[in-house]
């Protein structure tokens, strides 16, 4: 008997971490990676949200983010909270300026995710000049023998390829294209010291100058909807728009008209406005590439953001130790 209060004991005293909603790390491989913490699962319970908070608010200290809105609503709730840890590499769901304001520290996937994201923007690129997933429709339906020949593609080598947001995503990108002989230019919020691209402070003059724009580029306030109809007019009628950083970095009303109106070549969509509903207008262009926002998760890097999360909560609430993959709030 002694022995079984013993056990209580300890399980009682293991750190604990709330999780608000499921993230896909826990959809895909549940709990078992934070076997070491006590996981409080607000989904699971019967009571509202703010009741259910306000019974755990002083033993709560970190959180690991799911898909919704960490508001200044939840944060006030959670007054002993010192640690949130996301498993994307964005931060838009989360309110930055009042986790600034309260000292809370943030661990994000940082460059995790960046080579799968990379692979899946050169992958719908790819798709949209050669109609890939068109061409499969076309022979699934049976219209090879009856219609006859395919409509032509475009070939991928010596586009003009601008990139916006030239961090860890972007440069992967870069590199990818770059050995299918793209020129590579780009924007970003200040010019990389680092790399000989042609940098462009203008996005509607990177446009003017390219192809195709290829969006990697975090969701703020600075880049909500910065790809308009101004933009894509810049793009023109055989240009291409490929998005893998935030649906809302796009005005998904203006993409939708250029496209239906030919006023765009095409586009390769990970990511929507208003997720997971997608405008019905795309689904009858066959110049357009629809992915229901997944670049980021195949099976290994998945395995390894559960590690990187289990490491940083590690890191935070066990050893004492730096977070492995923290985000400066300083600014």
């Amino acid at each position: 008997m002694a022995a079984h209060d013993n056990r209580q004991v300890n399980h009682k005293e293991l750190p604990q971490i709330l999780v608000l909603e499921p993230p896909p790390i826990m959809i895909f491989y549940g709990d078992q990676f934070l076997k070491n913490f006590r996981v409080l699962k607000a989904w699971e319970s019967q009571l509202p949200l703010d009741q259910f908070l306000t019974i755990h608010a002083k033993s709560v200290q970190a959180l690991l983010m799911s898909p919704r809105q960490l508001t200044t609503n939840i944060l006030q709730l959670l007054p002993s909270l010192q640690l949130v840890v996301t498993a994307s590499a964005g931060l838009d769901h989360i309110d930055l300026p009042e986790c600034r304001r309260r000292g809370i520290s943030i661990a994000n996937a940082n460059d995790t995710y960046s080579e799968d994201v990379a692979d899946i923007a050169v992958g719908l690129l790819i798709d949209v000049f050669r109609k890939i997933s068109s061409a499969d429709s076309f022979v699934r339906k049976g219209l090879w023998p009856t219609k006859g020949d395919f409509p032509l593609g475009s070939k991928l080598g010596g586009k003009r390829v601008g990139i916006v947001g030239l961090g860890s995503i972007g440069q992967e990108v870069a590199k990818r294209l770059q050995a299918f002989g793209c020129r590579i230019s780009y924007s970003s919020r200040n010019k990389k010291p680092y790399v000989s691209y042609p940098f462009y402070s203008s996005v509607v003059q990177l446009a003017t100058d390219s192809d195709v724009l290829i969006v990697c580029c975090s969701l703020t306030q600075q880049t909500h909807q910065m790809i308009n109809k101004d933009v894509m007019l810049a793009l023109g009628m055989e240009g291409v728009i490929v998005n893998v950083g935030r649906g809302e970095i796009i005005k998904e009303e203006e993409l939708v008209q250029c496209l239906v109106q030919g006023e765009l070549g095409g586009a390769g969509l990970d990511v929507f406005e208003n997720e997971p509903n997608v405008p019905e207008e795309l689904f009858a262009l066959d110049k357009v590439v629809l992915s229901p926002h997944r670049a980021a998760h195949t099976a290994e890097t998945m395995i390894a953001m559960c590690e990187l999360v289990k490491g940083n909560f590690e890191a935070f609430l066990i050893s004492n130790k730096p977070l492995l993959s923290p985000v400066a709030l300083n600014n």
